[in-house]
């Protein structure tokens, strides 16, 4: 387990939305690198970087079409590099996104599979053996090529599915994991991963981890998957980080995940917290969060003390948390971000409360997601300071609203939402109760009109973190006794007699004596 994951709080950048500062109106490599300072001083030290490889941008990145080489638009190999090399220089960490699920259609491997004599390449993907058998439960395209074939999708029909073969098989052309073709399939990925580490990624997310093997209904022959690219990571490269997009952490960790996300879908019901009609966080009091307490309870344990689980504010796949989080609810949330255990990950923008645009026409696959990319907001100057480019030139419009967060207005104001941020990562830094790897133990679970409390623990030291974003007090029995408050947003809580009361809409962490 790399060491550095230890404390890693992490940023995540989607770099066509960042800055851009060659006018093209798209962000770059260059900006990246011209804001490590800003992030670095917020207190985050890894970053996580959306797709970047070359692509026809379909699918915003996640189509790729040439995995060794960037997208011109956002530089060159070269300009990656020193971005990892400068992130290093701040003590900071870069992870890639890895999408091995599928590529573009106009990958090389997938032209070379579409042809009809027999090539390295024509068990790459996955094909059926007639035009007229589409693949059962997936789409597909046909008459696409001289091939008597369908090749099966993973979502858009821009995007065939690569082939790591089948674990129930029930036609001729299902092949299992270990035969030849998806054996190469996975040797071609770990090539891959051997670049970019070799380069100085410090390791990937996966997009879509829990996909790769096909019928695979309880994910055994997928854990096992990844547990061979365990195995080649732990020989060749063993301070390289992973982080999975499978929201089940008791599958994706014991196949040899590092790290795993809670999702927006899925069993861990993260939902319940930010984005639904009536989320935990909010003033009403009408919010539950203890069924996403039962889950994470459940999920911890099965995952076992080494994994760890990742709450996002959010990512490039869901609506942004100030869309259902408002006002000081999203200091609240914060609190609660950055003080929970595993690996916290919160997406650009966030840390202003950026806005999610509605109405925009889809840009590059976005469809529903597209209010949540839109471009960084800087300061007060043409384009948010995102870009010189012309307004119309943008790639994608940015929130049109004058009272739009900026990162220049809010780093002139102590009690902005970005200081808030920045002073809780800064908490959590200094104190080991706080950190990735610590214990927790819930005391209230914050069902409707609760407060929601835990116990977080590291050696000697055990903090109470207690949260309550109602508008009327809460209380709660506990066992404890509440020492020094380390930190307090919207009034104390008391103890009597057993009974912790808490303020309405305020945050605590307390030594516990």
């Amino acid at each position: 387990m790399p060491k550095w994951l230890d404390n890693a709080v992490f940023y995540e950048i989607y770099p066509q939305s960042f800055l851009d500062t060659n006018a093209d109106g798209i962000g770059d490599f260059r900006g990246i690198i011209r804001k490590l300072d800003y992030i670095r001083d917020l207190g985050f030290n890894a970053l996580w970087i959306n797709p970047c490889f070359t692509s026809p941008f379909g699918d915003a990145g996640y189509d790729v079409a040439d995995y060794y080489t960037v997208a011109p638009r956002y530089g060159t190999n070269e300009d990656l590099k020193e971005l990892f090399i400068q992130a290093h220089n701040r003590g900071m960490h870069v992870l890639l996104d890895l999408v091995p699920g599928h590529t573009s259609v106009e990958h090389p491997w997938f032209k070379e599979s579409m042809k009809a004599e027999k090539n390295a390449f024509t068990d790459r993907y996955i094909w059926t053996d007639s035009v007229s058998e589409p693949p059962e439960g997936m789409g597909c395209l046909r008459g696409i090529s001289p091939r008597d074939g369908a090749v099966a999708l993973n979502f858009f029909s821009i995007q065939p599915a690569l082939n790591y073969g089948f674990n129930v098989r029930t036609r001729p052309w299902q092949q299992s994991p270990e035969e030849e073709g998806p054996r190469a399939t996975l040797e071609a990925m770990m090539d891959v991963m051997r670049f970019w580490l070799g380069m100085g990624c410090d390791g990937f997310r996966v997009d879509m981890a829990m996909s790769l093997v096909k019928n695979d209904p309880d994910s055994q022959a997928t854990i096992a998957l990844w547990q061979k690219v365990r195995a080649f990571l732990d020989e060749e490269f063993p301070e390289a980080a992973m982080v999975s997009e499978w929201g089940e952490p008791e599958k994706s960790l014991r196949g040899g995940f590092h790290m795993d996300f809670l999702l927006h879908f899925g069993p861990s019901h993260y939902n319940d917290l930010f984005r639904c009609q009536e989320p935990f966080f909010s003033d009403r009091g009408l919010g539950d969060a203890s069924a996403f307490v039962e889950k994470y309870l459940e999920s911890r344990e099965k995952a076992g003390k080494n994994g760890l689980i990742c709450i996002p504010s959010g990512n490039h796949d869901m609506a942004r948390l100030a869309k259902f989080v408002e006002g000081d609810q999203k200091k609240l949330a914060f609190t609660f971000l950055l003080t929970m255990p595993g690996a916290p990950f919160v997406y650009y923008g966030d840390e202003i409360g950026m806005r999610f645009v509605e109405g925009l026409t889809s840009v590059e696959g976005g469809y529903e997601r597209t209010g949540a990319r839109s471009p960084m907001q800087w300061d007060g100057s043409v384009n948010a300071g995102f870009s010189a480019a012309p307004r119309n030139k943008l790639y994608m419009p940015q929130d049109p609203a004058s009272d739009r967060p900026t990162v220049e207005e809010q780093l002139s104001r102590s009690d902005s939402l970005l200081h808030h941020v920045q002073k809780m990562i800064a908490l959590r830094q200094a104190h080991p109760a706080l950190q990735n790897r610590a214990a927790i133990a819930f005391i209230s679970n914050g069902a409707p009109g609760q407060a929601l409390a835990y116990e977080r623990g590291c050696g000697e030291e055990r903090l109470l973190v207690v949260l309550n974003p109602c508008r009327e007090a809460a209380a709660f029995s506990y066992g404890g006794t509440l020492g020094e408050a380390v930190y307090v947003f919207g009034g104390a809580a008391l103890q009597k007699d057993g009974t912790v009361t808490v303020p309405p809409v305020s945050a605590g962490i307390y030594r516990i004596k």
